[in-house]
């Protein structure tokens, strides 16, 4: 028995050891990694106002927080997650001179990825952007892309100078990259979503799930085959994530061997990352607000999370020198190139704003009569009406494509840039066409109705005024509908009347799907005045022009604020409740101006409560014959 025992604990005591053996070996291979990371940058090169007077962003503060954080980790990896173009006047310059991927060659970015926005100025402009890049001679970021590419030769769409374009930056699906003998695999995703906000892409869109286990199983085993060890897998997507929801999410479920998500697109701030299967999803929002700081300790199989944290870019970091010169450098360039063709300087004061408008996540959270949106669509509707001289029955902007909100105080040509920055092939146009009354209403019912599901979807309109119910049946919220002329009075709306409707290009697009995102119940299609149906790439041909030039949505919001010589209008002071909502149980509400979508539920409910009538009355009956016997 003693003999047992003795062996027992030493078989014990010498797996101990070997534990321990492990655990140091364990420990001394063990290395420290940092990775550093923005993402939704947007072309912010300044910094930005927030509602409360305070500031956030700008490169140059950025690039102090990088450098900072770069004597600590002299190792550090600094990547991006993409959309580092469009939202500021600084993007004018995209296609001509690639001012976003050259400052962040300056400043030292290693990766980046595509956004969606960065194929709002078309395959061309982007095939632009690259070749003027390269031909710059500066340090450039690499910028990898895995399932969001051209077609290649002999496929369907296949366009020889943007194909040359990729190959001459040198776009790669993965790369490799070593830091202090540790090396990084880094590959990049665009979502399903993403690939939906670029519908004039030209790329061909494949599962990122898919695509991204294949990268992940080939850049390892490259990784293995030249340098005899394991990467740090690090996924640079833009796809979003939003709490223990989103693309990202299901992307960490389904990829085996990612060990760091770089989340982008939904402009999430993450104060903690998300641990999924071993891989940490991590997101520090939009406009450089934040630098995201990850610490991981690698033994050379496992990546694990030692620290995390997001470091304010605010108006208490000093700016970088260099960033600083280089920025004004680049402003200029924009004045000259750009600015001087409107007649505006790029800190002209335009108005002196007393009032606080919604901010862009207010302008998100509910459905509500939006100040900031109402204004936008007055805008346009005055602005082409000015222009044209003809009537504009109806305006219409997206929550979807108000990028920040006006600031109280002065603002500037660039703060209603930043505002309104959204276009495709260009910076935002004005676009005229014609829809019926039945499809107007339609779109007050997409307000009332997607919101809920896709906050993007609400709509704010200029020579409406409407209600609806919140309780009401999907696609009959909608329980009253008028058009309201310049002079305040009202009409109704006839379904089979022609109205004529000023959007941007990017939302007027999005206008012609609605009839898929609402599975065929709802259907908008944009017509010319003769009322032949418009297809999306035609919308080009309806854009308004004021001076033989095209009116851009920020130009017709900034000459409209300049009509108010010097100070905000107090009719903006509030919204003016051209749209109301409410909810109510009441029948009368519930009923009221009812369509096919409510009768069709009110029978199926007559239908399931006369079933259940008949079943109780068979019961009954049963029980009688049975008390009866």
């Amino acid at each position: 028995m003693k003999n047992i025992l003795r062996r027992m604990f030493a078989g014990l005591f010498a797996v101990l050891i070997l534990a321990s053996a492990c655990v140091t070996v364990s420990a001394e291979e063990s290395k420290e990694v940092t990775v550093l990371f923005t993402h939704d940058l947007h072309s912010h090169f300044l910094p930005s106002r927030d509602e409360d007077g305070g500031e956030f962003g700008g490169y140059a503060r950025l690039m102090t927080v990088i450098n900072e954080q770069k004597e600590k980790y002299p190792d550090a990896l600094l990547v991006d997650g993409g959309d580092f173009s469009m939202g500021s006047l600084f993007q004018t310059c995209y296609a001509t001179d690639a001012l976003e991927l050259r400052l962040m060659g300056l400043m030292g970015y290693d990766a980046t990825t595509f956004g969606n926005h960065e194929f709002d100025y078309l395959p061309e402009g982007l095939a632009s952007m690259l070749n003027t890049a390269v031909e710059s001679g500066d340090r450039l970021p690499q910028i990898v892309n895995s399932n969001y590419l051209p077609p290649a030769l002999g496929e369907e769409g296949y366009v020889e100078e943007i194909s040359e374009a990729f190959e001459n930056y040198g776009v790669k699906k993965y790369t490799i990259i070593e830091r202090g003998g540790v090396y990084f695999a880094l590959f990049g995703i665009n979502g399903f979503d993403s690939d939906d906000c670029a519908p004039n892409s030209g790329m061909i869109f494949k599962d990122p799930a898919e695509v991204s286990q294949k990268v992940v199983n080939t850049a390892v085993a490259e990784c293995k085959e030249k340098y005899g060890v394991e990467p740090v897998v690090v996924c640079l997507s833009h796809s979003g994530v939003e709490g223990t929801e989103g693309e990202d999410y299901e992307l960490a479920q389904s990829v085996e061997g990612i060990d760091l998500i770089v989340s982008g697109h939904t402009h999430t701030t993450l104060s903690e990352p998300i641990e999924v299967n071993d891989t940490y999803i991590v997101s520090a929002g939009e406009y450089g607000k934040y630098l995201g700081v990850v610490n991981m300790s690698f033994d050379g199989d496992c990546a694990r999370l030692t620290d995390y944290k997001l470091v304010p870019v605010d108006e208490n970091v000093a700016e970088d020198k260099e960033i600083s010169a280089k920025v004004q450098e680049f402003k200029e360039k924009v004045e000259t190139g750009y600015l001087s063709k409107y007649g505006v300087a790029f800190d002209e004061v335009i108005v002196n704003n007393p009032f606080k408008f919604d901010s862009v996540d207010e302008v998100y959270a509910t459905q509500h009569d939006s100040d900031l949106g109402n204004l936008f669509a007055d805008a346009y509707k005055w602005a082409v009406e000015k222009a044209t001289g003809e009537r504009v029955d109806v305006a219409l902007t997206a929550a979807g494509v108000i990028r920040e909100t006006l600031p109280v105080g002065k603002i500037t040509t660039s703060d209603i840039f930043n505002a309104a920055s959204l276009g495709v092939g260009t910076e935002g146009e004005l676009i005229k066409v014609y829809i019926t009354g039945k499809e107007l209403k339609a779109a007050l019912e997409v307000d009332a109705s997607v919101q809920p599901i896709m906050k993007a979807a609400q709509l704010f309109f200029s020579g409406v005024e409407y209600s609806f119910n919140t309780n009401r049946m999907i696609f009959n919220k909608i329980d009253k509908a008028y058009l309201v002329r310049n002079d305040g009075t009202k009409e109704e709306i006839t379904d089979d009347k022609m109205y004529s409707v000023v959007t941007g290009m990017y939302a007027g697009q999005m206008l012609g799907s609605v009839k898929e995102k609402s599975f065929g119940l709802l259907s908008i299609t944009p017509k010319d005045e003769n009322g032949n149906s418009l297809e999306a790439d035609e919308l080009k041909n309806y854009v308004v022009y004021e001076n033989s030039a095209p009116l851009k949505e920020w130009y017709a919001i900034t000459a409209y604020l300049k009509a108010m010589n010097g100070d905000m209008s107090s009719y903006y002071e509030s919204a003016d409740g051209r749209k109301t909502v409410y909810s109510s149980l009441a029948p009368t509400d519930m009923l009221r101006n009812a369509n096919v979508f409510t009768y069709v539920a009110l029978a199926v409910v007559l239908l399931i409560l006369a079933v259940i009538a008949l079943v109780a009355v068979l019961i009954v009956r049963k029980l009688k014959k049975r008390k009866n016997k």
